[in-house]
């Protein structure tokens, strides 16, 4: 594709399946693209992208807005309410001074020091999965593998019981679609607030339980969090929760199967090369845009983004941008020059960041050492019809059994 087209679709014909050919183009010939379709700008190069997000202006805290303009009507699904409800208080959604307070009251259990401690319980389950799948010779990478070790170290860290690690699987799908924007499916806001009624019902018992006795674990320390007489409040725990087991297996799921797949066309790359998990992350990595609201005018490039305005940063396609990487469409985990951008920057950069790079780090070489001769199965792939992220929904592949 050498010229952008006047309407980009990031969810048309084959845009889904590859969306780089497309993010090129915009990056190239419109780079702050006005898209009618979705009534939204989207930001393409890196430069932009990187400014954008450290930008205040960019709002992060588009959730309430839309639930004052379009869940206050009498007409309004109180079940879609409540669910909106519950994602307003996600420190995702949220600007200064809000954000900032959560943030230092979470930001403890996820520090690098403290992520490592887990490291061999990940390297424990990591095998764990890899010996019930290595004798089968055929196995979906995705079901089989990623999302299972994710949620389970999730899980495990919240203090939810294993068993009820498959629960919340359908519950979190559904509320992918609330988050992630599946706009094709006209249905996905009540299968969202279905999801997201049940997984709150699901914590808040559980917290109340914690409460009763505490335990060694995250969802413990979210309820005794206090920072100079600080404290979370009873409802904040309980969306955090929800957040936490959202958030904590679906990107890093993606980051895995990405990563594997990415090796799968890249043969001659070696899973064990110290800058994978970084690679993975640049150049297929899974937050494909951003979503932002405009707090006020800004301009950008010579284009006035509005006050109210809806704005997708695309860190997929800055993370291929010529001007910051070489050979930016080549996979090569020794690469030297820029930074991707595939965890955010600024203020939202993605808190369980060190969590993600450690999974990815031990899970992916020990998948491609333990199951030898691993190749894709003769099946189509199918990813994920979103916009804001980019995950496979299988990665079927086959290998010697052993």
């Amino acid at each position: 594709m050498t010229t952008a087209p006047p309407d980009a679709d990031l969810l048309g014909p084959g845009a889904v399946e590859n969306p780089y050919p497309l993010l090129a183009a915009l990056r190239e010939h419109d780079p702050v693209h006005w898209s009618e379709r979705y009534r939204s700008w989207f930001l393409t190069r890196y430069d932009d992208v990187d400014a954008a997000l450290r930008d205040p202006r960019f709002s992060s805290d588009r959730i309430a807005p839309y639930r004052r303009a379009r869940l206050e009507r009498d007409d309004a699904d109180p079940a879609v309410r409540a669910a909106f409800g519950v994602l307003e208080d996600w420190m995702v959604f949220k600007d200064p001074p809000d954000h900032t307070r959560l943030r230092k009251l979470l930001s403890r259990a996820f520090t690098p020091r403290a992520v490592e401690r887990v490291r061999p319980r990940v390297a424990e389950l990591v095998e764990e999965l890899l010996s019930e799948i290595a004798p089968r010779g055929r196995a979906d990478l995705v079901g089989d593998f990623a999302y299972p070790l994710t949620a389970s170290v999730v899980a495990e860290l919240l203090g939810v019981p294993r068993a009820d690690r498959d629960v919340f699987k359908d519950w979190s799908d559904a509320i992918a679609g609330l988050v992630f924007g599946g706009m094709g499916d006209p249905q996905r806001h009540a299968a969202g607030a279905a999801g997201m009624a049940e997984l709150t019902a699901y914590l808040t018992e559980l917290v109340a339980r914690h409460e009763r006795e505490p335990a060694d674990d995250l969802l413990t320390a979210l309820i005794q969090a206090r920072d100079a007489g600080d404290t979370l409040t009873h409802d904040e725990v309980v969306s955090t929760g929800v957040l936490l087991l959202f958030a904590g297996h679906e990107t890093t799921t993606n980051l895995i199967g990405n990563g594997l797949l990415a090796l799968l066309r890249h043969p001659g790359v070696p899973a064990t090369a110290d800058g994978l998990v970084e690679e993975v992350l640049r150049y297929d990595g899974p937050a494909k845009t951003i979503a932002r609201l405009m707090a006020t005018d800004v301009e950008v490039r010579g284009r006035t983004l509005r006050r109210g305005d809806r704005v997708f940063l695309c860190p997929s396609a800055a993370n291929r941008d010529p001007a910051v990487f070489d050979d930016p469409d080549g996979f090569d985990p020794g690469r030297a020059t820029g930074r991707q951008l595939g965890f955010g920057v600024g203020l939202h950069y993605c808190l369980g960041a060190p969590l993600a790079r450690l999974e990815g780090s031990v899970a992916i070489p020990a998948a491609v050492r333990r199951l030898q001769g691993m190749a894709l199965a003769d099946e189509p792939l199918r990813w994920h019809p979103v916009l804001l992220s980019r995950g496979l929904v299988r990665l079927p592949v086959t290998f010697r059994s052993l």
